[in-house]
């Protein structure tokens, strides 16, 4: 399995495919199988690779932002892979464990439902460097920047900043967003990200050309897919923490033998899903608890003779309760609708997407659909309890916070200061160290 960072899954498929080259990707859509609708499980990367190497949704583990994932001794499938005689390995960024990430990171997860509001962000820029070190600042190289047909770069289009969604502007004001972008600079910006994905598409293929060269490829699956995407400007946004398309949509494609090819899936389907896949590939039994189904069903040309018999439901779910957004969020998606829900102390209106008819997510109709949106949330409260979720996030991010900040003691002010936020901090430290002991009553 060939896991990225912030791939948008989108490009996997046309029209998003038209803006960058991506040979290998392309390979593997022609002798395999493409899911045209996979997403996270939370669209940020600790959540979203706990719930892939889990099989469980984010509430269930409790991976509530990128400090807080899997415990080090968590029995993952590459660890039943292993108990039942199969060789594995994993190489580069695993990112499931908690304890990980920066302490600004951390700290503004924490800190997400005090009454202040603070830049969280340099503003995205983007930057020519021989090497991509995955930093959230766009860079590339010149050779990379080639392969993306610049002039199809699309323009997102944005709604006023008076007429965001209150957690939409929160989530921009954070990320440094809410100034003036030339078109020049939000076209750069993507096609930095784009270059980007097209040199992930490149290590891709050193994968695959090394399987060919040792003759194992026609005896090898291979999976890619991503922790989640990126905004890259759309909804006024970059990175990722959102339930939009850009950010939550992730790729998924599959290559192998008995695998079929040229293959196209619209079925919704999540991360979760990567874990009993991957034991039925082994011909594991699958564990009875876990949130996610077996996907070969979906894509083997033998699928009868796969382990899972239960078929996938018609919808995913993705949660998400770290920084940059001050809400818990939860998203359920079916066929043509997209459901959000924001459940914290206050009154938060949930949005309703109809992808067919606005791919773009720029009109909520939750009020013209109400039956719809209704019967979502019905839905959505039969698979997760998302109150009293929420409320188990606000007591642990109290409850951490607490803890941190006895144990800097008196360096506390000078170290709560100099976090990401520094530039706005420092502007009236008392203020906001104020609003944090309110907060904390």
């Amino acid at each position: 399995m060939v896991t990225s960072d912030s791939f948008d899954g989108r490009l996997t498929f046309y029209p998003g495919n038209l803006t960058v080259t991506l040979p290998f990707v392309n390979l593997m859509k022609k002798h395999g199988t493409l899911f045209l609708n996979a997403y996270t499980n939370s669209p940020i990367c600790c959540p979203s690779r706990a719930a892939m190497w889990s099989g469980l949704f984010t509430h269930l583990t409790e991976s509530w932002n990128n400090f807080k994932g899997l415990e080090s001794n968590y029995t993952t499938w590459m660890d039943l892979m292993q108990k039942h005689g199969y060789h594995t390995q994993k190489y580069g960024k695993v990112d499931y464990i908690s304890g990980h990430h920066s302490l600004s990171n951390r700290v503004e997860a924490w800190t997400r439902d005090v009454d202040f509001l603070l830049r969280q962000e340099g503003r995205p820029m983007v930057n020519l460097t021989g090497e991509n070190f995955g930093s959230s600042t766009f860079k590339t190289s010149p050779y990379w920047l080639e392969k993306v047909m610049y002039e199809a770069i699309k323009i997102p289009k944005w709604i006023p900043l008076s007429d965001m969604h209150p957690i939409d502007y929160y989530s921009s004001y954070t990320k440094n967003c809410t100034g003036h972008f030339t078109k020049k600079e939000i076209r750069d910006i993507r096609a930095f990200y784009y270059a980007m994905c097209a040199e992930t598409d490149a290590m891709l293929g050193e994968i695959i050309l090394a399987l060919k060269d040792t003759g194992l490829l026609k005896r090898t699956i291979i999976i890619f897919t991503a922790d989640h995407g990126e905004l890259a400007m759309e909804h006024q946004q970059f990175y990722k923490m959102s339930m939009y398309e850009g950010s939550s949509h992730v790729p998924l494609l599959v290559m192998g033998p008995n695998i079929k090819a040229q293959h196209r899936v619209s079925n919704v389907v999540s991360l979760v899903d990567i874990y009993p896949t991957m034991l039925d590939i082994a011909g594991i039994p699958l564990p009875h608890n876990l949130s996610g189904y077996s996907l070969m069903p979906l894509l083997s040309e033998k699928a009868d003779e796969t382990l899972s018999r239960s078929p996938h439901p018609t919808w995913v779910l993705s949660e998400f309760h770290g920084c940059n957004v001050n809400s818990s969020t939860y998203m359920l998606r079916t066929d043509k609708w997209k459901y959000i829900v924001y459940s914290n102390d206050h009154s938060i209106p949930p949005q309703l997407f109809d992808l067919f008819a606005d791919p773009d997510e720029l009109t909520n109709v939750a009020t013209t659909y109400r039956e719809v949106a209704h019967s979502l949330e019905k839905k959505l409260r039969s698979i997760i309890d998302f109150p009293k979720v929420s409320a188990s996030v606000h007591e642990y991010n109290k409850k951490q916070f607490i803890n941190w900040k006895q144990s800097v003691g008196q360096n506390y002010s000078n170290i709560i200061a100099n976090l990401r936020w520094h530039q706005d901090w420092l502007k009236d430290p008392k203020k906001y160290e104020r609003a944090i002991d309110k907060w904390l009553k």
